[in-house]
Formats: structure tokens, C-alpha cells, sequence
């Protein structure tokens, strides 16, 4: 019963900027990871970026410095923040919500296109 809902994918230009918006709904524990990954084609799904409910974050290091993770002030909603796009920064991304190891959900991913 818990729903991950994605938005804000689209295309832009390299060095340009993109925001990405993810609600998450249904029965959700007050403490939780969220995070988002993402995969391009022919690749394996990698962990681009995580922020706990405290507020902990980590991030890939092919985008530390260019990319944030935050919470909305809506219950469970959070959003991708990024700047500097290169190429390489063109994926599927999907909104992932977690209890630790054992526990996980999915969106349905959005797609990302950095091209001139």
C-alpha cells in the first residue's frame, strides 16, 4: 500500500539545471531512508543519492558538488536537485523509500535526457 510517485524529468542542456519531485503515500513508518537511483541504458541501477529522516545525506561521487537531496515540508515528499548536468547524467531515475535492508518500495522511475 505504499505508492512512489515521480516527477520532473524531462530535457535539458548540459551544464543546465533540473529538479526532481517524488510523493510518497500509504502506510509509512516514521523513521525511513529515502533515496534516489537511477540507470541508464545497458547499465545496472546505481544509488545516486540518500537522506534519512534526520536529514543525513550521502551522495554518489559522481555527483558530489552538483547534485542535493532534501525533504519537503509534506510528510515523506523529496526532491533531487540538479545542477551542472553533463551527458553522463542521462537515466531513468527512480524514488526509492526503504526500513533498512529488508524493507523497500519503488517508483516507476522518470526519465533524465542531458543533450544539446
Amino acid at each position: 500500500q505504499v505508492q512512489l510517485v515521480e516527477s520532473g524529468g524531462g530535457l535539458v542542456q548540459p551544464g543546465g539545471s533540473l529538479r526532481l519531485s517524488c510523493a510518497a503515500s500509504g502506510r509509512i513508518f516514521s523513521i525511513n531512508t529515502m533515496a534516489w537511483y537511477r540507470q541508464a541504458p545497458g547499465e545496472q541501477r546505481e544509488l545516486v543519492a540518500t537522506i534519512t529522516t534526520g536529514g543525513s545525506t550521502n551522495y554518489a561521487d559522481s555527483v558530489k558538488g552538483r547534485f542535493t537531496i532534501s525533504r519537503g515540508n509534506a510528510k515523506n515528499t523529496v526532491y533531487l536537485q540538479m545542477n551542472s548536468l553533463k551527458h553522463e547524467d542521462t537515466a531513468v531515475y527512480y524514488c526509492n523509500l526503504r526500513y533498512g535492508d529488508s524493507t523497500t518500495y519503488w517508483g516507476k522511475g522518470t526519465l533524465v535526457t542531458v543533450s544539446s
